[in-house]
């Protein structure tokens, strides 16, 4: 069974990777009624999860190339964006989620600004979705490696939040979080991952958690083909159970603010 997920992001290009798995698009930005991505992020992201690699061959597949994606465009063409723009976005999420057969929400993106009101905002509507039985996986951010330095919303303890294990490029985002027992729940690779871009055929080069995010979001989507009716807390269990401590140093304590439950191992966790 083919896994829609939904990409609030920059929106979406029709690369032919997609084929005809784009199943739907909103623009909460600029309110254009036809599917476009004027970064290339948000294409990027959701390449990750389900291009199939038609333009290369299969070189560059997703993780998931069956899934169908649901583009939400709630980001500018500098990656910016604004609450209320995300707010749309989840409550178009939330109207369409049955007619969709939306699953999964992957969110790329975060904040950290110091308005609290804002930030509680953004992570409510979250975790609005994630009680309504929608599983959601966002970014750690890439403001580390000091201590708390995770973005909204990947603050919230109810979603599954991801960080990356290779940042050399850049700085994933760590705990702790007071609130929480464990951020990030769990980190994967983030350097250098090819995908789709907002260009005919064609794929670039990103870095960051970014780009770590939909590696798992797509990652469930594959475990959710087997069994489409897991809740969000069953995924996130099985998730758990599937992770790897990173050792840095055998001399060291492991690192939980920076790992969280560990590396994902892909092979075990698709399997089910």
């Amino acid at each position: 069974m083919a896994i829609t997920v939904a990409v609030l992001d920059t929106g979406i290009y029709r690369h032919i990777d997609f084929g005809d798995r784009i199943v739907g698009f909103v623009d909460c930005v600029n309110e254009k009624n036809f599917i476009y991505d004027d970064s290339g992020h948000g294409t990027h992201v959701a390449g990750i999860i389900a291009g199939d690699g038609t333009a290369s061959h299969k070189k560059y597949r997703g993780i998931a190339p069956n899934a169908c994606i649901a583009a939400v465009k709630v980001l500018d063409n500098r990656g910016n964006g604004i609450v209320s723009n995300v707010l749309k976005g989840v409550e178009w999420i939330l109207e369409n989620r049955e007619r969709l057969d939306i699953k999964i929400v992957n969110v790329s993106f975060g904040t950290t600004g110091s308005n609290d009101y804002k930030t509680r905002v953004l992570v409510n509507a979250v975790e609005n979705m994630w009680d309504e039985g929608l599983i959601v996986v966002a970014a750690a951010g890439n403001n580390g490696p000091m201590p708390g330095s995770i973005t909204a919303p990947g603050i919230s303890c109810k979603i599954i939040t991801v960080g990356a294990y290779d940042d050399i490029r850049f700085h994933s985002g760590r705990g702790p979080i007071k609130e929480c027992d464990i951020k990030p729940e769990v980190v994967v690779t983030g350097t250098n991952i090819v995908a789709c871009t907002n260009m005919k055929n064609k794929y670039s080069s990103k870095s960051g958690t970014s780009m770590s995010t939909p590696i798992v979001s797509g990652a469930i989507a594959r475990l959710m083909e087997h069994d489409p009716y897991l809740t969000p807390e069953e995924v996130k269990h099985w998730l758990r159970a599937c992770c790897e401590p990173v050792i840095e140093n055998d001399t060291e304590k492991y690192n939980r603010d920076k790992y969280g439950w560990g590396k994902l191992n892909m092979a075990k966790f698709v399997m089910g």
